[in-house]
């Protein structure tokens, strides 16, 4: 009786999370999406974010049907249903990963950064697919689980070997390269706490997926279902987090350009390292677009970057004209053949 008790508590807390927590995640990212679209700033990891979006929608079914009585379906359904939701849940957790990455790479100011970072995105995509190729040859190498009371595959030791590996060094990753973007950045302690803090939200993800690999070597059933429905909902929420962050802040800081006038900073961010002074300067709108501008190529590389939704919108009263950007040893020198200025439609 007791049993029968905690399966159906359990089986009661599966659905009501499976509910809650990827609705919370899918209208975050449609919000995103919307804000994007808005503004005309879709890129590749608004792509990913709403890839995962739709592979939680499916997630999401294929969990509340997991969660049905196994005389609800007949078996070979109930082993589809497993198998179905088995796969989309790498498929959710690692376009949201994606999207973050992307979200990296449409910040990043070096090419050689950007190449390496497209590199780590082919990476990413290996470690799903060995990952997803990986629960087909454990299940169907020891079929006895379509047969049992609940149709769920023991994905055994291995398996959350490689999930904890996979996930631990791919969050690294997505917490290391922008703080490693951002660290050299003339910015305010403020400004710099809010960006890294931002990134580093990934954590949150990685310890949700280490306590599911728990459950997966303890084959724990619906808690493990439990797990990974956290898992997913919250990697989506936190791939989502830096754009309705900025927005926040976007909406919420109508005061701040003149407080960054006053305190002698302002949301031009300078990566790198200073040249040769510029004779000339050149104009360029800054307020409604970010622009990337590099001499060279590589670290020693002189950097700049507008991030237009740091800070809230120019109203236009400046008195200062904000099209002049200028870098850390001078101005821009108009047609200068070895700077090249990259026009980023960002909304971070």
């Amino acid at each position: 009786m007791s049993d029968s008790s905690d399966t159906t508590g359990l089986t009661l807390a599966v659905r009501v999370v499976n509910f809650v927590l990827p609705s919370i995640a899918i209208l975050v990212t449609i919000f995103r999406l919307y804000d994007r679209a808005s503004n005309h700033r879709l890129w590749w990891d608004d792509a990913f974010a709403a890839l995962s979006m739709l592979f939680a929608i499916v997630f999401m079914a294929a969990i509340e049907m997991h969660a049905e009585p196994p005389t609800r379906f007949p078996r070979h359904v109930e082993v589809s249903i497993y198998y179905m939701a088995a796969q989309f849940f790498y498929l959710q957790a690692w376009a949201a990963k994606l999207s973050i990455l992307f979200t990296v790479i449409r910040l990043s100011v070096w090419n050689s950064w950007r190449r390496l970072l497209y590199m780590v995105a082919v990476s990413f995509a290996v470690a799903w697919a060995i990952l997803f190729a990986q629960v087909w040859w454990i299940c169907e190498s020891e079929p006895g689980w379509k047969y049992a009371a609940l149709v769920q595959c023991d994905l055994g030791r291995n398996t959350a070997i490689a999930q904890v590996i996979t996930d631990v060094i791919s969050d690294a990753i997505l917490i290391i390269a922008p703080v490693r973007m951002v660290w050299g950045v003339r910015l305010s302690r403020a400004q710099k706490i809010r960006l890294i803090a931002i990134f580093s939200t990934t954590m949150i993800t990685t310890a949700v997926g280490l306590d599911h690999a728990y459950w997966i070597l303890k084959n724990g059933g619906l808690v493990e279902v439990l797990a990974a429905v956290i898992e997913t909902s919250i990697s989506l929420i936190v791939a989502n987090l830096s754009v309705i962050v900025a927005l926040l802040f976007r909406i919420s800081a109508d005061g701040s350009e003149f407080d960054s006038e006053a305190a002698g900073t302002s949301d031009v961010i300078t990566f790198g390292h200073s040249n040769a002074g510029r004779s000339r300067r050149r104009p360029i709108n800054i307020l409604t677009t970010t622009f990337i501008m590099s001499d060279n190529d590589g670290p020693d590389a002189v950097t700049t970057i507008k991030l237009d939704s740091l800070g809230p919108e120019s109203n236009g009263q400046s008195n200062k004209s904000p099209g002049h950007l200028d870098n850390a040893s001078g101005d821009l020198e108009e047609g200068s053949s070895d700077w090249k200025v990259a026009e980023e439609r960002v909304n971070f």
